[in-house]
């Protein structure tokens, strides 16, 4: 897992086998490259690096688009090259025109990443569960969507199309969108924002053999929290959980520092703590052992 020299299955070709299956990925959202590592070593088979934890672990912000896409690609870079599964990335609106689509697309596959998907909101995009969206028009993103398909060099990368127009144009606008998108050539759908669990049905109905189909079960957001074997039953190819890993670590960081505040030291909260050894090994120290033996002098 994640090791420095790397071997086994081409993590594009993974993942369009893995879509490829009987039930939906699941793919756990990681915001640096050690949650990254996290979600690889807790068995997930796909890490989903995720704009609002990009946001908010780079420069403690909102995702309110004070991210720029060379950022974004860094922080992609890295958690690639911390995992050996397939990384799907947030690359927001493409940051810019379909001109400025087509170098983000180039500069995400250069950094290793598997796929990913690009919305048509309006820069400075929002969050796509925070209030205030606005959505170009259709004709634009279908441009986009083709800039991107044109772009890839690799055709196992994955090009996601997502619609924010839910919420600013209802979903019956969202649906034609998406309808769009597919024809412009995307692999995956993903209508973001669904407020109802009859709008998450009458997506997967609307959109059913269209293409794949993407749910964002975003943790504490405004779509409704479904089990995952309804999910399942309804048709949806990739589900993303994509904060949960950063709501985690912002409890388990305050936890620590009301301890250390109250206490003077930390000596309360070390018990729920990984250990100094155990934490070296989770970020691979014995491989590094290992190499150095093979390696060195």
């Amino acid at each position: 897992m994640g090791d420095l020299l790397r071997s086994g299955p081409a993590p594009r070709a993974r993942l369009r086998e893995l879509l490829a299956g009987p039930g939906p990925v699941v793919a756990p959202g990681a915001y640096d490259a050690l949650s990254a590592r996290l979600v690889e070593q807790a068995g997930f088979d796909v890490v989903y690096m995720t704009g609002f934890g990009t946001t908010a672990s780079l420069i403690g912000r909102p995702d309110v688009g004070l991210l720029g896409g060379a950022e974004m690609v860094d922080n992609a870079r890295r958690i690639v090259a911390a995992v050996d599964v397939p990384v799907i990335a947030d690359a927001d609106t493409g940051y810019g025109n379909a001109i400025n689509v087509v170098r983000t697309v180039r500069s995400y596959e250069q950094a290793g990443v598997a796929g990913v998907h690009l919305e048509d909101q309006v820069m400075p995009k929002k969050c796509g569960h925070m209030s205030g969206k606005a959505v170009i028009g259709t004709d634009e993103m279908v441009g986009k969507i083709r800039a991107a398909v044109a772009a890839r060099h690799d055709p196992d990368f994955l090009v996601i199309a997502r619609t924010d127009a839910a919420a600013v144009e209802g979903l019956d606008a969202a649906l034609d969108r998406a309808r769009a998108y597919a024809d412009a050539g995307a692999d995956l759908l993903f209508v973001e924002a669904p407020t109802s669990e009859d709008d998450i049905a009458r997506v997967a109905r609307a959109l059913a053999g269209v293409a794949p189909l993407v749910f964002n079960w975003a943790e504490g957001g405004r779509t409704p929290p479904l089990p995952l074997d309804r999910i399942a039953e309804l048709g949806f190819a990739l589900v993303l959980f994509p904060i949960g890993t950063l709501l985690a670590a912002t409890a388990g960081i305050r936890s620590l520092l009301t301890a250390l505040k109250a206490d003077g030291t930390p000596t309360a909260a070390l018990p729920g703590l990984p250990s100094f050894d155990e934490f070296t090994d989770l970020i691979g120290l014995p491989e590094i052992r290992s190499l150095e033996e093979r390696f060195g002098p």
